[in-house]
């Protein structure tokens, strides 16, 4: 029997990977849009692939934007997880992560509009989204008496209305400055986690990384 060309196998791969790329980059604008209640062959039109090729990646309209969801929450969860990577404090982590994922708004501001529109599903989502790094950094920093949080989920509670509320106003506020709003809302969480105002100032005032 012949074998198939390992390159035309590889052409067809990269084909169908770019197909579903497309899929989720239009669920991801719909949703931002607050537009969910649409046909196959709107995400299909929108994502310009052939309306059958939808079936080849996804059963439902639901399990598309769920696979959209989860996307928004891969690419916030690897992007903290390189800026962090190699820090020993859990309170320089949480601070960190918190700050950049405030930026992010303004930076990406369709996906943002994803995290607004669908608020815990994006921050909740497995081991990969916000909540669940948040929990693991104030749980190390509470270990290492960096944090004082008698109740982990009450905490927990606080960041994330913290961090929807944050996304909002930067929204409604297009003129606001979104580095020191996030740097405000930031120190208040800090506090609320038991850092003094002085900690709680040198910990924002650490540089944030370049991400060109």
């Amino acid at each position: 029997m012949a074998q198939a060309d390992p390159g035309v196998l590889s052409r067809a791969q990269r084909r169908k990977a770019q197909t579903r790329r497309s899929l989720i980059g239009a669920a991801q604008q719909l949703m931002a849009q607050g537009r969910t209640a649409v046909s196959v062959l709107d995400i299909t039109t929108m994502a310009d692939v052939g309306n059958g090729s939808f079936y080849n990646h996804f059963a439902t309209k639901e399990e598309l934007f769920e696979a959209a969801v989860m996307s928004v929450v891969e690419d916030h969860g690897e992007l903290l997880d390189a800026f962090t990577e190699g820090m020993s404090d859990p309170a320089h982590m949480f601070t960190q992560s918190f700050r950049l994922t405030g930026r992010l708004h303004r930076r990406y501001p369709e996906l943002s509009r994803v995290v607004v529109n669908h608020g815990l599903s994006v921050l909740a989502t497995a081991d990969a989204g916000l909540l669940p790094r948040a929990r693991r950094d104030i749980e190390a920093a509470v270990a290492a008496r960096r944090f004082v949080a008698t109740d982990i989920d009450v905490a927990l509670t606080v960041v994330s209305g913290s961090a929807l509320t944050l996304a909002l106003l930067l929204h409604d506020q297009p003129g606001r400055d979104d580095a020191a709003t996030t740097d405000a809302v930031t120190a208040h969480v800090l506090r609320a986690l038991g850092v003094s105002e002085d900690e709680a100032a040198a910990l924002i005032a650490l540089p944030l990384p370049d991400w060109g």
